[in-house]
This record gives C-alpha cells, sequence and structure tokens, in this order.
C-alpha cells in the first residue's frame, strides 16, 4: 500500500484557501504536493497565498515554504527540499503531464473551471459548482457556519450566499471593490491602519475609498488588471495586524475537512 508521503497531490489555485489547504496537508505529513496558479494571481489576502512564491521566487506561510516551479525537475527538487512547488498552469494541463493520486480544485471559482471524476484517483471540490459523485468524489464545504469544512460525499456544497462572512459586525463594508474597470494603482501595504474615508487606492480617475475603520488585511497587487465590482482587497475591523500572518479558522477548517476525505480513502 503506498505510503501517504508518497502520495501525489496537485492543487488548482494558490490563493488564500487554497493555501490553508496545503499548508495543512504538508504539516499532516503529506510532501508531494503541486500547485498551479494563473500567470497574475488575483489573491487579496497576498501575506497568506503561497501565489506569491510566483512574485518573489519563494513564500512562506506560517513556517510551510513555496517556491517557484517551471519545470518537471523544479517540481521534484523542492519535493526533496520539503516544499511546495507553485506553477503557471491555469488550464491545469499539469494533470495530464504527470500522473496524480489526488486532485483538489481550490479555486473556489463558484463554477466547475473543467473538473471530472477521471481527473485522478480520488477528485476533491472546494464549494459551490461541485456535485460529488457526478464531477468529483468529494466536496468540501466552504461556506461559514456549522458546517464549515463538512465532507460531502453526495451532492453539492451550499449556494454562494455573495455576502462575506461578518467580522466586528461589518460584512460588505469591509470589502474593498474595484469602482470601475482598469489598472488597480495602490501605493497602502497589507497590514496598514486605515481609517473610514480614507483613500486605499484608484482604478484609473476613480477611487477606492473605505467604509470602515481597521487594518488592511487583503490588497490586490497593485497593477493588476480588474473589472468592476471585484475585490481588492478587505479591511478588518478587528485592528489586529498579527491576523494578517496567520492561516484564517475558515481556512483551516476547509483544510481539515481536505485532509478527513483523503484519509477516509487511504487509510482503509
Amino acid at each position: 500500500m503506498i505510503g501517504l508521503h508518497e502520495l501525489k497531490i496537485v492543487i488548482r489555485g494558490a490563493g488564500e484557501m487554497a493555501t490553508g489547504v496545503a499548508w495543512r496537508l504538508h504539516r499532516a505529513g503529506f510532501r508531494r504536493i503541486l500547485m498551479l496558479e494563473r500567470p497574475a494571481p488575483l489573491a487579496v489576502r497576498r501575506t497568506l497565498s503561497f501565489c506569491e512564491a510566483l512574485r518573489h521566487t519563494k513564500m512562506t506561510v506560517e513556517g510551510v515554504e513555496a517556491v517557484s516551479a517551471s519545470v518537471k525537475w523544479d517540481i521534484g527538487q523542492a519535493w526533496h527540499r520539503e516544499k511546495i512547488p507553485v506553477m503557471v498552469d491555469p488550464a491545469a494541463r499539469s494533470l495530464c503531464r504527470f500522473r496524480w493520486d489526488i486532485f483538489i480544485d481550490a479555486a473556489l471559482a463558484k463554477i466547475n473551471l473543467g473538473t471530472t471524476l477521471g481527473d485522478a484517483p480520488l477528485v476533491i471540490g472546494l464549494g459551490p459548482g461541485f456535485t460529488a459523485g457526478t464531477d468529483c468524489h468529494a466536496v468540501i464545504e466552504t461556506n461559514r457556519g456549522p458546517d464549515l469544512g463538512r465532507v460531502i460525499l453526495s451532492g453539492a456544497a451550499q449556494a454562494d450566499t455573495g455576502v462575506p462572512a461578518e467580522i466586528g459586525g461589518y460584512t460588505n463594508e469591509r470589502v474593498l471593490r474595484a469602482p470601475d474597470t482598469g489598472r488597480f494603482k495602490s501605493a497602502r501595504r497589507i497590514g496598514d491602519r486605515i481609517a473610514a474615508g480614507d483613500l486605499v487606492g484608484r482604478v484609473g480617475d476613480a477611487e477606492v475609498v473605505a467604509l470602515i475603520s481597521g487594518v488592511l488585511r487583503g490588497l490586490i497587487m497593485p497593477g493588476t488588471q480588474v473589472t468592476q465590482g471585484m475585490k481588492v482587497g478587505d479591511i478588518d475591523p478587528r485592528g489586529d495586524a498579527a491576523a494578517c500572518h496567520i492561516i484564517s479558522d475558515k481556512a483551516s477548517a476547509i483544510g481539515g475537512g481536505v485532509v478527513e476525505a483523503i484519509l477516509s480513502v487511504y487509510n482503509r
């Protein structure tokens, strides 16, 4: 029987939630993980996203390091050093190039981007857009509440509510959105303290203004092409800058669900 540390796992996405999954897998002893991202990642909570390795060669989140990879040799080298390789491959063509034991679609696109049951012996989808037994073997609930992180073996996750989770009594107010389509510009940094009414950035001549006070917990990479209404940042009204560097309870719970789903199959 194959050892857990030998299982080859590929994850679509390397944003905050995908990083929480990869981090928990790595901490649980899984060492052969590959993450696939788009050329220009759209992560907002970049201090907690392994996709930043594509911009900075490497990225460390709570003691686990990810590194940029471009060829098969890079992947092997990263695994040898117990690091997580991140590769530009938005279409997930690596699924066909290599043999994988597990495929995790963690893009959180709210729709299925083409994932099928035949992509790997075990296919796991995160959140809305997947149906266990139809296009994947297991779905992990991503909606906050009593079912967050639950493994679903038949059926789908809860529908997207479109409402951000409440923090400090705020929901939509804490999310910064692009007022127009264009390049996002900002001189702010994640961790900055923000007051209601402060200018956070611009898209063309349109301003992105904070509606509440707190700490800038997330900010899309300045220079990114955005569309009107896209999330470009978020403010934590609790004002704790340290939270910008700690994996969220949501990401951790989802990661725990993925670990459970894998162990339920390979520990039989």
